[in-house]
């Protein structure tokens, strides 16, 4: 367990999305409870030659809302999602940063793969034209720290600014980061999460090549399918999701409105393969544990798992193994859902969509489903959710993410309670 110098507690006080199911979170709240599906056939470029034909686009999304066009031209669409989703958490927070506060406030905010489509087209550029074409924004728009970066300078943020690279761990480690950041005293409000935008040819040819990617071309709303017999891979999806973090004496005193406390964090890595998990599931079962002893619970106080169930054979027939292995007899008891199943994987991204998921399902009193669930798997046998959200009080949450380089983080939430 970590020794903290002050240890004090984190609260969560605002919540932003742009999802391929809604770009607010009230609209991505209704989607994810009724059951709809975010999927559907590739528009971004022509897909026709690729074994995989689908994916999760975001729908609607015009940058102008948020930016001028001169900065738009200037930032990568995994910027614009996230300058978007965090906007959205900080006028949700109610938060006003100045002279007062500006060296308080933080930002960690990070990206699986960053901006992929820019490599893309400047590379292009680079080959038909030369080097002398090559835009002046090509780094600013790629490199991965820039959400942050620009995230901090509109809003004026001058506390620690930082982003994780932890491929689909990637969202959960920025806020697991940044909650440690509030916890010990270095900041006192986190903007946290991750953002993705790498529906591009390179990066679908690529997990294609891996054959990661779902080929249910036919049917893109029925192709993401978490736990249950007939998946045959994840969804590509764009977006992201933000939350702010806060010092529990911070938010008081501001007499916000909170919707949950982050009560711990806990990593772990496989140390086993590139990309497949650690079959015996230990690398999982490490990272909830941890995330559960730095929290100071016990496996008993969890009523719910936001899953990262990506609709891979491998990795969900892992992470039912990790859960089995931990929570014992009371596995089959906890809600495990998969927001994957309706919103696709939104790499970097996904790991701060699925804590706000989380944070409204035990705000709101209802667990979403994992859709598509038709023929149950016997490897895969705990209570998924299936197809139909339910109506229920849940007092405590633990949410899990997983990334190629065998890297795991857990984080637990509780429902704010004085």
């Amino acid at each position: 367990m970590r020794h903290h110098v002050l240890h004090r507690r984190v609260v969560i006080t605002g919540l932003g999305v742009v999802t391929p199911v809604g770009i607010c979170v009230d609209a991505f709240w209704e989607s994810l409870v009724s059951g709809r599906s975010g999927i559907g056939p590739i528009t971004k470029f022509d897909a026709s030659e690729f074994t995989s034909r689908i994916a999760g686009e975001v729908k609607g999304f015009d940058p102008l809302d948020y930016l001028d066009a001169k900065e738009v031209r200037k930032l990568g669409t995994f910027i614009q999602f996230a300058v978007a989703a965090a906007m959205e958490a900080k006028s949700d927070a109610g938060l006003e940063i100045n002279g007062s506060n500006e060296e308080r406030v933080g930002v960690h905010i990070g990206a699986g793969i960053g901006c992929l489509p820019t490599i893309e087209e400047q590379h292009k550029r680079l080959l038909e034209k030369g080097p002398r074409r090559i835009s002046p924004f090509f780094i600013p728009k790629l490199i991965i720290n820039m959400a942050s970066g620009y995230v901090s300078i509109i809003f004026g943020a001058k506390g620690p600014n930082s982003a994780s690279v932890t491929a689909c761990a990637t969202g959960l480690h920025s806020i697991s980061e940044a909650f440690f950041c509030v916890r010990d005293g270095r900041a006192d409000v986190m903007f946290a999460g991750g953002a993705e935008s790498v529906i591009t040819p390179l990066a679908v040819g690529g997990f294609c090549a891996m054959r990661a990617l779902s080929t249910r071309n036919d049917e893109p709303e029925r192709a993401s399918r978490p736990f249950e017999a007939e998946r045959d891979g994840f969804v590509m999806a764009e977006g992201a999701g933000i939350v702010v973090l806060e010092s529990l004496a911070h938010a008081t005193a501001r007499g916000v409105r909170i919707y949950a406390e982050l009560l711990g964090a806990g990593m772990s890595a496989d140390a086993y393969h590139l990309v497949a998990p650690d079959p015996t599931a230990s690398g999982a079962v490490r990272a909830m544990k941890a995330a559960l002893e730095d929290a100071g619970v016990v496996p008993d106080e969890i009523e719910h798992i936001n899953a990262h169930g990506t609709s891979t054979q491998l990795n969900d027939k892992v992470e039912t193994m990790a859960i089995k292995s931990l929570f014992k007899d009371r596995a089959r008891k906890i809600p495990v859902t998969a927001n994957k199943s309706m919103v696709g994987h939104l790499l970097g991204g996904a790991g701060g969509v699925e804590t706000v998921a989380a944070v409204l399902t035990m705000d709101r009193g209802v667990i979403p489903p994992t859709i598509n669930y038709e023929h149950p798997d016997e490897e895969c046998d705990l209570d998924y959710v299936p197809n139909v959200a339910r109506r229920t009080q849940i007092r405590m949450t633990l949410s899990n993410s997983f990334g190629f380089g065998g890297t795991n983080v857990s984080i637990v939430l509780r429902k704010f309670e004085e």
